[in-house]
């Protein structure tokens, strides 16, 4: 090894450090002063379709090698470390720490802010609305077993609106004091449990499956005795310090996780960014219901990508239905679209806009 090209190398780095600290500093200053503005005019810190702008211009700014996803995670802290200069901001998520939802938080803020743990998805957004919180991170669906059904619930009855949306690859783990042939009792997050059924009845078809709070307590609660395993994220089995017995045990290698971040407040419309809007609705009690609530939109070609079914628990037999389409209710189209479901509908409420991405 050529020893002079090698200090000459770390010299040019030192330099370049040098250069990005000195970049940065004057970066966050100016995030700062755009805070402080901010503030007077009663605007909130976090906006993620500015960020998602900011996001895709570092994109088109890069030529490598830097791939866009490490460009991506760089930028979060950058802009993490700037909200958290401007105000003391509190996320609240679906607790202990070391779940995914924790993860998809951290995912989406970053790490300069302050987390705060919660018992279940209604105290998330409990606190939210009572102000403890600023914003907070909840699961809305899975790519295998589907939908959160105690989130639909809660954004139905709750006054909150969702603001951003964050995708989690999830991979499960098998973790354990016991080896596997002893193990007679499996804990984890209900949906955790459905999304590793085929490895579970393959490979431990005798052991009985506990559902518990969440993936971070059935690890938690390994340490509580023998023949007890939890499936978790790696990150959680680490924290408890619960050997891993198997990982990767999920049944499908494509499983992920969709969140949502809710807020008391909803967020102006952005220029130049492509958004997804979820409402809720229940129907009339006649033919052709949901057909007709539905023809305002494909009447005016406006992209209708999810529709989900949920007992409303108000009478027997009665549904609402949770729809998500592509645009903003500030655009003309979807303006008249929303307006015109209102008259076919028994009950309609939107519950958000947000920057439609797939990271």
């Amino acid at each position: 090894m050529n020893k002079s090209k090698l200090e000459s190398l770390r010299e040019e780095i030192d330099q370049i450090d040098s250069e990005i600290v000195k970049l940065l500093n004057l970066r966050v200053g100016k995030a700062c002063e755009i805070g402080k503005i901010k503030k007077l005019s009663g605007v909130d810190p976090y906006d993620p379709a500015r960020e998602e702008q900011v996001f895709n211009k570092l994109s088109g700014y890069s030529d490598g090698p830097l791939r866009d996803v490490s460009l991506r995670a760089v930028y979060r802290e950058i802009i993490s470390a700037s909200i958290a200069l401007e105000k003391d901001l509190v996320i609240g998520y679906l607790g202990p720490e070391a779940t995914y939802t924790h993860q998809a938080a951290v995912k989406n803020f970053g790490s300069g802010l302050e987390y705060r743990p919660l018992a279940d998805i209604p105290d998330v957004f409990a606190s939210v609305e009572s102000g403890h919180c600023d914003y907070g991170v909840v699961p809305i669906e899975n790519s295998t077993e589907g939908a959160v059904n105690r989130s639909l619930d809660l954004l139905v009855d709750s006054d909150l609106t969702i603001i951003a949306q964050v995708f989690l690859q999830v991979q499960h783990c098998l973790f354990s004091f016991s080896p596997i042939s002893e193990i007679a009792e499996v804990r984890s997050k209900d949906q955790a449990l459905a999304q590793c059924s085929d490895w579970l009845r393959t490979y431990l078809p005798d052991a009985r499956l506990v559902p518990v709070s969440s993936t971070a307590e059935a690890a938690r609660e390994c340490t509580t005795g023998q023949g007890i395993a939890a499936i978790a994220g790696e990150l959680a089995g680490s924290l408890y310090e619960v050997p891993m017995i198997e990982e990767g045990i999920q049944d499908r290698s494509d499983n992920v996780t969709r969140f949502l971040v809710v807020a008391r407040q909803s967020l102006p419309m952005r220029e130049r960014m492509t958004y997804r809007t979820s409402l809720v609705l229940s129907l009339n009690d006649e033919v052709g219901a949901l057909q007709n609530a539905l023809k305002p939109f494909s009447d005016r070609g406006i992209n209708l990508c999810k529709i989900e079914s949920r007992p409303s628990k108000r009478k027997s037999w009665d549904y609402f239905f949770f729809v998500d389409f592509i645009g903003h209710p500030e655009d003309e189209k979807v303006r008249q679209a929303v307006d015109e479901l209102k008259s076919a509908c028994a009950f309609s409420r939107l519950l958000g806009s947000y920057p439609e991405s797939d990271s």
